[in-house]
């Protein structure tokens, strides 16, 4: 068990890249969870800088746009990515022709659509890839939940919960594509969030 008070102090002045480092040495079976949206590349690359084969477990809702499965291509190909799909079980196709399409955020049906879409997919990569880290690239500035996480904390499962970009900027994002030369989603689209601003429920309830 690690003293994530103390190891947040020793990593406060780190580099993304050095925390991932520390991270990956946690464990045996670390992972970096990735929706390939906005900047996810700058995360992705940066996870296989630290570790080239590193598992990559992407839950895909089916309601992407093209652009985000473009992005994601060419990025599985030029980082030699080890992804782990995720669907859910019940397509986009069925979803949308048996009950509508998707619901509002103030629509009851709402929470069985992201329990469907985002929570059960992901909830079923953490126990079928049983990670004892997990990476992600959640930004304070994204959310006000966010704005309270640490960069290193710890699941009541004991996954490591580690967010290594959780300071950067918008800008500081865009800087790391710009020098990198990586591919970034235009067009975007998380159909349980309904907000960009809006927390879907991985990093509340995981």
């Amino acid at each position: 068990m690690i003293d994530i008070s103390k190891v947040n102090k020793e990593l406060a002045d780190a580099t993304p890249l050095e925390i991932i480092e520390w991270a990956v040495k946690q464990g045996s079976n670390p992972i970096v969870s990735t929706h390939f949206g906005p900047f996810e590349a700058v995360v992705l690359h940066t996870a296989v800088a630290a570790k080239k084969d590193i598992t990559v477990v992407w839950a895909d809702s089916g309601y992407n746009t093209r652009d985000t499965y473009v992005v994601a291509e060419k990025l599985i190909r030029s980082l030699e990515l080890d992804v782990q799909v995720y669907t859910p079980k019940i397509t986009a196709a069925r979803w949308d022709n048996a009950f509508g399409g998707v619901p509002d955020v103030g629509e009851d049906r709402h929470v069985e659509f992201t329990e469907n879409f985002k929570l059960e997919p992901f909830t079923r990569a953490m126990k079928e890839v049983a990670p004892d880290v997990w990476i992600t690239g959640v930004r304070a500035e994204q959310t006000e939940f966010r704005k309270n996480m640490e960069v290193i904390s710890q699941g009541a499962d004991g996954v490591i919960k580690v967010a290594p970009f959780l300071h950067w900027k918008e800008a500081d994002m865009q800087n790391y594509l710009n020098e990198h030369d990586l591919p970034n989603v235009q067009s975007y689209f998380d159909p349980t969030k309904g907000l960009s601003n809006r927390e879907c429920g991985l990093h509340t309830q995981l």
